[in-house]
């Protein structure tokens, strides 16, 4: 579980799925599951405020993005205090969303012009690249991924890559574009004809 502070009232919390599954829980839990998935944000939320020295209290605004490779990137503002309630008093209120979007962290471009030799043949043609920190990003949307299963694309890109923690508005915001659209078949033409 990676915990960062983003302001006076906000911070982030990363955790992998395989931090997910060391807690006990799958993705379909996290659906299907409110009393563990509330014990689950509890614990969370008691070992991000001892981290990071957060005085948690009122109501706590809990934003989850599912993201399908990575895991889980959750984001906490806490909304003032609960005035007339105890002190001690803690209200979560939880959203959760499922991103449709793969990104894929690659450490030089070599890998990534690799991967697209494996993507090509798939019907996989569209894509983004983004480069930032030093690293070159791959983001595939739903609609690229032309009705193939998504674990089997997610094994091809892991072959080459890691899963990246970094959301497609960060890329957009913080990342330099270097193919906006159509990336693999770019990456083809230029590097594989």
């Amino acid at each position: 579980m990676r915990i960062e502070r983003v302001s006076n009232n906000q911070f982030t919390i990363f955790l992998t799925f395989d931090d997910l599954s060391d807690r006990g829980f799958t993705r379909d839990d996290l659906w299907h599951d409110a009393g563990n998935v509330k014990s689950l944000f509890t614990d969370m939320m008691h070992e991000a405020s001892t981290e990071l020295g957060f005085e948690l209290e009122g109501v706590l605004l809990i934003q989850v993005h599912l993201m399908q490779a990575q895991g889980m990137h959750v984001v906490v503002t806490q909304k003032g205090s609960s005035s007339g309630w105890d002190d001690d008093f803690v209200e979560m209120k939880v959203m959760l969303d499922e991103s449709k979007e793969l990104i894929f962290v690659f450490h030089d471009f070599e890998a990534v012009i690799q991967v697209a030799a494996y993507l090509e043949p798939l019907n996989i043609n569209g894509g983004q690249i983004y480069h930032m920190n030093n690293a070159y990003y791959m983001l595939l949307h739903e609609k690229d991924l032309q009705h193939n299963n998504r674990e089997n694309v997610i094994a091809i890109m892991s072959e080459f890559s890691s899963p990246s923690i970094a959301t497609s508005y960060r890329l957009k915001e913080y990342g330099d574009p270097i193919m906006a659209s159509s990336a693999v078949e770019q990456i083809i033409t230029i590097f594989h004809r």
